[in-house]
């Protein structure tokens, strides 16, 4: 007897299998590879339940094995931002963390170099405020605020001061810090019994002349009449007549004399009471003056060497011996009177 074909019963096709979950894939693959075999994962941390296997319900030999303590070494490092970690890096955030770098970079700059900078900014404001004062100051002292206004003269005795400062009156209006010197010395000049002068600014407006005038020790006889003329041999005037309480220097060739000048250092070191009595004054050679009181005294000076000694050494044989003819210092250690 044969048997019956069986009846066809429809089949539906297989499923495809579908395409595994990240965390499953990675479960998979941790749980398939062995662990000291495994590349650790970059970028991405496994799902917190696909990094570990189920635990099993009760322990058993059918259960899976525990997961040993290397695999939480290499558990992949959290991740440092949101977003697909998959996603590739673009240039932009290249240059975004370029930038970043930079700035940070620069803030550590400033940090480090902050104490230099503030050195350097308290000299430049140093420099900066003495710049100022002195440009103030110089500007303010050429400009009209330190003007001459006043002329003060100082030290004259047989000139006027008067006349010196009418020959200065051209500077009055001209600032301190600009007052022609040549101008003053060519004004000056016309005034020979001026020796030496100081000029001395007095601000804001003062300007003072010191000055230091000629010391007449004798007169010169000449062809125009008497002239007075101090140790240099200066001529401070000449008059017809004869001045008083000068002097008559008599040497051959006037102030030309190689003598004039010791004659003119032995007067001038005598006290102006003393020069004064003094009538004349002779000196064939440099080394053998005399002078000749007005009383009639003959004074033996010989050379000008230690004048100032015997100038002392005649005032105190005088006092001493007031009514003697001759007084001889020219040796001041040893006055003689005769």
């Amino acid at each position: 007897m044969r048997r019956p074909s069986p009846i066809p019963i429809s089949v539906p096709p297989p499923a495809e299998p579908e395409e595994p979950t990240r965390s499953t894939a990675a479960s998979a693959e941790r749980w398939s590879t062995p662990a000291d075999v495994r590349p650790p994962h970059v970028g991405f941390r496994e799902d917190a339940h696909a990094s570990r296997a189920p635990a099993p319900l009760h322990e058993g030999a059918g259960s899976a094995p525990s997961p040993q303590p290397q695999d939480a070494a290499l558990a992949d490092p959290a991740p440092t931002g949101t977003g697909d970690s998959d996603a590739p890096f673009t240039a932009r955030d290249l240059w975004q963390a370029a930038r970043a770098r930079r700035r940070a970079l620069r803030s550590e700059i400033r940090r480090f170099t902050q104490r230099s900078r503030r050195r350097r900014i308290g000299w430049i404001i140093g420099a900066l405020v003495a710049l100022v004062v002195v440009g103030g100051s110089v500007g303010a002292a050429y400009s009209p605020l330190f003007a001459v206004q006043k002329i003060t003269v100082e030290g004259t005795s047989a000139l006027k001061a008067a006349d010196v400062q009418n020959a200065l009156a051209s500077q009055v209006g001209t600032p301190l810090a600009l007052v022609n010197a040549s101008a003053v010395k060519a004004a000056l000049v016309s005034f020979p019994l001026i020796e030496t002068y100081q000029l001395e600014a007095h601000p804001p407006h003062d300007l003072v002349v010191r000055i230091i005038e000629r010391t007449p020790v004798g007169v010169i006889a000449s062809a125009h009449g008497f002239t007075v003329v101090d140790a240099a041999g200066v001529a401070l005037s000449t008059t017809v007549d004869r001045p008083a309480g000068y002097a008559l220097i008599d040497l051959k060739n006037g102030t030309d004399a190689s003598s004039f000048r010791s004659v003119g250092i032995a007067l001038r070191v005598l006290p102006a009471a003393l020069r004064a009595q003094v009538d004349s004054v002779t000196a064939p050679t440099p080394d053998d003056i005399v002078m000749q009181l007005t009383s009639g005294t003959k004074i033996v000076w010989g050379s000008a060497d230690q004048s100032a000694l015997k100038a002392e050494a005649l005032q105190k044989l005088m006092a001493a011996s007031p009514d003697h003819s001759t007084y001889d210092v020219s040796s001041p250690n040893v006055g003689v009177v005769g």
